[in-house]
């Protein structure tokens, strides 16, 4: 019997794959050119397994026989959007904080929001502070397929000084060091540091610089060494300058952003991720569902006008940004998503929207390291594709209209697919 029920498994898998591995032929869809050149009319995407192996005019392009063919007549493909701050189990001040969580409820949480997210149409994340090791026990059962989700890439728990911003506290450079050491050690491929107050904290100043030099410049590099790059929560434009002579690849936030600071930011190649929608009006209404208290409100106000400026700035001065939301990717914001609303307030900073797709594709990708796999449709890249109803490089807003979703060639969302007035599950 035992014999059997293996016999039975290994043909199930053996079939799964098989199926998996077939061809899958994406046709009539409009390809966007993230270059700035003209997009691919009427253009065929072949897929086999998780990857792009063709892209072509359809009258080049022949499908192969028995391929399985998904209509895209009318859509505009772009790679799978990306988004490089998040908390997938995020634990705000509030009415609906939930105190002493376990892991495992953490877990259960950070993965129904990855399916969530992924379903948005955001097929990559970076986690920027996580707890108890359930960032990594989730990226390794996401990738195992054992559940679908984004493709993330994690700074384990966050380190600051005693009574900073984030969850791993140590004090003087050789325990920094060794905090790195462990995030690393466990599996992390960012270290993410704490370098100034932040809204969500009950005491202290969001301008405040916490960190020695000596610790700054220790953590940094034993980072490094390791082979892993650095970001650092910042509202403070002290730290944000000593974190740049000390080797730091990426701000988060970067409320008060000065241009000094962003001079150098451009000379020394540091990107910055603007998470712009959680001090603007959209974020309101999440503030308001998780019942924030008004000392949180005020901090958020008193970062808004500042944050909205460090961002044009920003872009003015020709610095390195990768989309960021720190809200769930798919939240709820101002009638859109927050990761498309994020990319919408690019526009309305001053980026075009091929700038702002960018932002939300191919950007990220190369500030993760991993732009010859994901961020472009190209042969050879996952079939990390979503489709929309407009080309969201002449007007950001089409990126409302996601309504397929495919991740390493498994489709997640189709919406063309579904009878009409059936409830579509998120």
């Amino acid at each position: 019997m035992k014999h059997a029920l293996l016999a039975a498994a290994t043909i199930a898998l053996l079939s799964t794959a098989s199926a998996h591995a077939e061809t899958v032929a994406l046709v009539g869809g409009n390809i966007v050119d993230l270059a700035g050149k003209a997009p691919l009319h009427d253009a065929v995407v072949l897929i086999d397994g998780e990857r792009i192996t063709a892209i072509g005019p359809a009258a080049s392009t022949p499908v192969p026989a028995g391929a399985t063919v998904v209509p895209m007549h009318g859509k505009w493909l772009i790679p799978g959007l990306m988004n490089m701050h998040v908390h997938l189990a995020l634990n705000l001040p509030g009415a609906a904080r939930i105190h002493n969580e376990t892991p495992d409820s953490m877990a259960l949480r950070t993965l129904d929001n990855a399916r969530k997210s992924l379903w948005s149409g955001v097929t990559t994340i970076r986690l920027t502070g996580s707890d108890a090791g359930v960032d990594f026990t989730v990226k390794k059962a996401i990738d195992a397929g054992m559940f679908d989700g984004p493709r993330i890439h994690t700074a384990g728990s966050s380190i600051v000084a005693t009574g900073g911003h984030g969850k791993t506290e140590v004090d003087g450079p050789a325990a920094f060091a060794k905090a790195v050491r462990e995030q690393v050690k466990r599996g992390a491929t960012w270290i993410k540091i704490g370098i100034s107050g932040g809204i969500s904290d009950t005491h202290g100043d969001i301008g405040a610089s916490p960190f020695t030099d000596d610790e700054l410049k220790t953590a940094i590099e034993v980072a490094h060494r390791n082979g892993v790059k650095v970001t650092g929560h910042t509202g403070s434009p002290i730290a944000s300058d000593a974190a740049i002579d000390a080797g730091i690849d990426c701000f988060e936030h970067g409320y008060f952003l000065t241009p000094t600071v962003l001079g150098k930011m451009k000379a020394r190649g540091v990107w910055y991720v603007p998470t712009i929608v959680v001090s603007q009006s959209g974020a309101r209404a999440f503030y308001a569902k998780i019942g924030s208290p008004d000392w949180y409100l005020a901090r958020v106000d008193s970062v808004g006008k500042a944050h909205f400026r460090s961002l044009r700035d920003a872009i003015s001065a020709g610095v390195s940004i990768a989309l960021g939301t720190d809200q769930y990717p798919w939240e709820p914001n101002e009638g859109t998503t927050a990761t498309i609303r994020e990319a919408e307030l690019y526009v309305d900073a001053g980026m075009t929207a091929a700038q702002a797709l960018r932002a939300a594709t191919i950007e990220p990708a190369r500030m993760l390291g991993v732009d010859k796999e994901v961020g472009q449709l190209k042969p050879g890249y996952y079939a990390d594709i979503v489709a929309v109803d407009a080309d969201p490089a002449r007007d950001i807003r089409a990126l409302r209209t996601i309504g397929f979703v495919m991740k390493g060639g498994k489709t997640i969302r189709n919406d063309a697919s579904v009878p009409s007035g059936a409830k579509i599950d998120r």
